[in-house]
């Protein structure tokens, strides 16, 4: 995951908390917290880095915490809040 590039999915909103963030899917109506303030700086980039590696240097995320915020955004990925970014869009 840490090499592909990945977006933040068209139809979920994210509303800034003190905690970090609520994650809403329109679609299929998930609400997700993200409880840390450097995930949802994550989630943000993603559609304009060009891979999640470069995100989360981009966002300051050591890189001994990578593989964790990986397995974070795997989390995401499997509700559908971020998917895959199709080949020669945005970054």
């Amino acid at each position: 995951m840490l090499d592909e590039a990945w977006t933040l999915s068209p139809a979920v909103a994210l509303r800034p908390e003190p905690f970090g963030a609520l994650a809403y899917h329109f679609g299929n109506r998930k609400l997700t917290f993200l409880k840390r303030p450097e995930l949802v700086t994550v989630v943000r980039a993603l559609g304009e880095a060009p891979d999640v590696r470069s995100a989360l240097v981009a966002a300051g995320i050591p890189e001994q915490q990578h593989l964790v915020y990986a397995e974070a955004l795997a989390g995401l990925a499997r509700t559908d809040m971020i998917r895959p970014r199709p080949e020669g869009a945005a970054a």
